[in-house]
């Protein structure tokens, strides 16, 4: 899925774009959209959280953190 974008650059913008473009050896639009893509990686949409590891650990005890016996003496 191609799209063209407009975008109003002011000199030093432009002139950056330029700089940056010749230094990394890519074109301008090449450059726009690694922007695009670092912009978007850090700033994520706001979603479920997730938390990492969850679901990755099989104990083979079905009630592990439910059953109190499971749990005398955790955290102490």
């Amino acid at each position: 899925m191609g799209s063209t974008v407009q975008a109003r650059l002011d000199t030093a913008e432009r002139r950056d774009l330029i700089r940056l473009a010749r230094s990394l050896g890519c074109s301008p639009s090449e450059v726009v959209r690694e922007a695009i893509r670092r912009l978007a990686a850090s700033h994520p949409l706001p979603g479920r959280t997730r938390v990492i590891g969850l679901g990755k650990f099989a104990s083979g005890i079905p009630d592990l953190g439910s059953n109190k016996k499971h749990l005398k003496g955790f955290g102490r």
